[in-house]
């Protein structure tokens, strides 16, 4: 690993960029900024770049953004593999490191970095010290680039006054030097300056290289006045072309000015060959908007505003809502944006981002909102967060809103109607209301009918209505087919198999599956709640076929998900439970069918009324019970709280810091990794990973 570590303008991205330029390996280059601050976005990104480098590789990007993907579990170690079997040696650059900050990404990178082939190399640029220097310094495996190094002498404070057209002697180079401390955009302002100002070079030169305030300002100074309030409120963009500019400003001369300013020492640089969109050098861009809040403070809030304005209108919602999330005045907006863009976001595997958005908007706001408050516990219980889930339900179950909900349901009644019948939180009967009702209120052309008709569907399940719920769930089918919903697909018809293999309609059963599973495939959504009922049938039916190792794998792929399904949703997580039960059992995995009936049972404390469920149990229990085991053959799975430790293993985190993440004391890690040790027959956390990657529990 190369380390490149200094303050802004020390000229990092340059040293990278002349490196990537005489490298004769390939070179995939990721240039970083605070909205690739998510796991999910991270490993795409990566995945994308590396793919670009890499003939054959062209899926992998894909690979790893699929819907619900884990990303430390499954997408970092795929993408880990990917590299570590790259034939050609090259090299990833990662620049401007430090715009990464959640403890998620940086453990995904971790796994991801450890795939480096011998030969290959990772050269990374940030402004401080990077989380993963310490492991490769520890293993002698890093050559770190500081600000002592990236400091021009003499001779490099000559070659830039040379370039500037400004004359220098070797004492004033020395003395310039001195007073910058070698940073070089400090030297190559003093040297614009000087040029400019036909002045004497030690006269403008900074002693604190740290603060550009003053070498700015004076670097502002021959720069008309609507040049300069054009650089200031430009500044609120990260990243900004004429048309948009143009917007922001309520000008029409953004063009020209661009123009002009490419001319000048402004640090402004093009992305793009077209030279259409541009950004500033960053810290000229924090320096601006030091600069904007100094001038012109009151500007700030309604620049931001016509910002989001033209995103908007440029379909570009979710780049609107990071302009407004900040603005006080501007939280009702920024609500209904998130209630437009939660369930996609969330659904896309950017949980990190739906979460920061929801800390943005504060809960006071999503309270003051309450199809939000919905979609938030909906996000909640897909994703296993229980607590927070009845938290939501709670707060919706009080409240009214009369006006059109942002997510595109018919009213925040259905909404709410579908939420309460998903948690099933007062039983069958009342879900079964909750469902008719939502099914009632949503017309043919909503998008969110097909969900209401699978909510139908799983009511008449529970009340052991087994003709009313086909019915229903194939209504859903063909809705959710023709809308592309493929979650509610992919349920509907694993549901629907079920009751075509409980019939004896074998051949249907395989056609439900088929569809279900290449739906998980096509959109990578191998550890999404929704996925685990189809694996379990799929499982089914190749024991019916006498498949066993078919069988095996697809119990396999089950049990790695099933954490996933809590009693947030009940009748889901009781469902694919007893049919893994019902399959160790078959698969003479006593202790592994057991243990299900003993997680179903810690659900059935939460959710006690499941209806017809309960007795399917109930027969399933007696059937285990009549046969006397004194010692129950096959060994006990990993229990969901340790597959959700078993990612973990593959960082170089401690055991308080696994912790740390997972919200656990120090002493249940301990214990869980010892679970797991035991469970995998190993005696190491390397040994622990390289098993689960045999089995099928980490990894693709």
């Amino acid at each position: 690993m190369v380390s490149v570590a200094a303050p802004a303008g020390y000229g990092k991205t340059t040293l990278l960029a002349e490196w990537a330029r005489a490298e004769e390996r390939r070179v995939a280059w990721v240039s970083l900024d605070r909205f690739d601050d998510d796991p999910a976005v991270l490993l795409a990104l990566l995945a994308s770049a590396f793919a670009d480098t890499a003939p054959g590789m062209e899926r992998l990007a894909d690979d790893v953004r699929g819907r619900g993907v884990s990303a430390l579990g499954r997408a970092a170690p795929l993408l880990a593999s990917a590299l570590r079997a790259t034939p050609d040696p090259f090299v990833l650059m990662l620049d401007d490191l430090h715009e990464v900050r959640s403890p998620a990404c940086h453990d995904v990178l971790g796994v991801v970095l450890a795939g480096i082939p011998h030969g290959s190399q990772v050269a990374s640029a940030s402004r401080g010290e990077q989380p993963h220097v310490p492991r490769f310094r520890a293993e002698s495996d890093v050559y770190e680039i500081t600000a002592a190094e990236l400091a021009l002498d003499a001779d490099g404070a000559a070659m830039i006054f040379a370039a500037a057209e400004v004359p220098l002697s070797d004492r004033d180079a020395v003395a310039v030097v001195e007073r910058t401390e070698g940073w070089p955009v400090g030297l190559r302002l003093a040297a614009a300056i000087t040029r400019d100002s036909q002045g004497d070079a030690l006269a403008v030169s900074g002693d604190d290289r740290f603060v550009a305030d003053y070498l700015y300002r004076e670097s502002l100074t021959r720069l008309s006045e609507h040049e300069q309030r054009f650089l200031r409120r430009t500044a609120v963009l990260e990243r900004f072309s004429a048309p948009l500019s143009d917007a922001v400003l309520d000008d029409g001369d953004a063009r020209a000015v661009l123009r002009s300013l490419e001319q000048s020492d402004v640090f402004l640089f093009p992305l793009d060959r077209r030279r259409e969109w541009f950004r500033y050098h960053a810290l000229f861009r924090e320096f601006l908007l030091g600069e904007l809040h100094r001038v012109e403070p009151d500007a700030v809030a309604a620049l931001h505003v016509r910002a989001a304005d033209w995103f908007e209108r440029n379909g570009s919602p979710a780049m609107a809502l990071e302009h407004l999330i900040d603005i006080p005045a501007e939280r009702a907006r920024a609500t209904h944006l998130v209630a437009s863009l939660a369930l996609a976001t969330y659904q896309s595997g950017q949980l990190t981002t739906v979460r920061r958005w929801f800390a943005g908007l504060g809960v006071p706001a999503i309270e003051a909102y309450p199809p939000l408050a919905v979609l938030a516990g909906w996000i909640c219980a897909l994703s296993g967060q229980v607590t927070e889930a009845e938290r939501w339900l709670a707060l919706v179950d009080a409240a009214s809103y009369d006006e059109a909900p942002d997510d595109g349901t018919a009213s925040f009644e259905s909404s709410r109607a579908m939420l309460r019948a998903m948690m099933c939180a007062a039983g069958p009967r009342p879900g079964m209301a909750d469902a008719a009702f939502a099914v009632a209120s949503e017309p043919t052309w909503s998008p969110w009918r097909d969900q209401a008709m699978a909510l139908l569907g799983e009511m008449h399940l529970l009340a052991g209505e087994w003709s009313a719920a086909e019915v229903a769930f194939s209504e859903c089918t063909s809705m959710a087919a023709a809308r592309d919903n493929f979650d509610v697909l992919v349920v509907s018809e694993s549901e629907l198999a079920v009751l075509a293999m409980d019939q004896g309609r074998w051949d249907e059963a395989a056609d439900h599956l088929t569809t279900a599973l290449a739906a998980i495939d096509r959109f990578r959504m191998h550890d999404y709640s929704t996925a685990v009922l189809a694996f379990t049938q799929a499982a089914r039916l190749a024991l019916h076929r006498g498949e066993l190792s078919e069988a095996r794998r697809r119990v396999t792929q089950a049990m790695r998900a099933r954490p996933a399904c809590t009693y947030a949703i009940p009748f889901l997580a009781v469902r694919v439970r007893l049919q893994l039960a019902r399959l160790s059992w078959a698969l003479n995995d006593q202790a592994g069918a057991r243990h299900l009936l003993r997680e179903i049972d810690d659900i059935f404390a939460h959710r006690p009324e499941l209806g017809s469920l309960v007795d399917e149990v109930s027969d399933f229990r007696e059937l285990v019970a009549s046969i006397d085991h004194e010692a129950p053959a096959g060994h006990a799975p990993l229990t969901p709280a340790e597959l959700r430790l078993l990612p973990y293993l593959q960082t170089h985190l401690s055991i308080r810091e696994i912790g740390e993440r997972l919200f656990v004391s120090r002493n249940t890690v301990s214990s869980e990794v010892g679970s797991i040790y035991r469970k995998l027959g190993v005696s190491s956390r390397s040994e622990a990973v390289e098993r689960a990657m045999e089995v099928g529990l980490l990894g693709s």
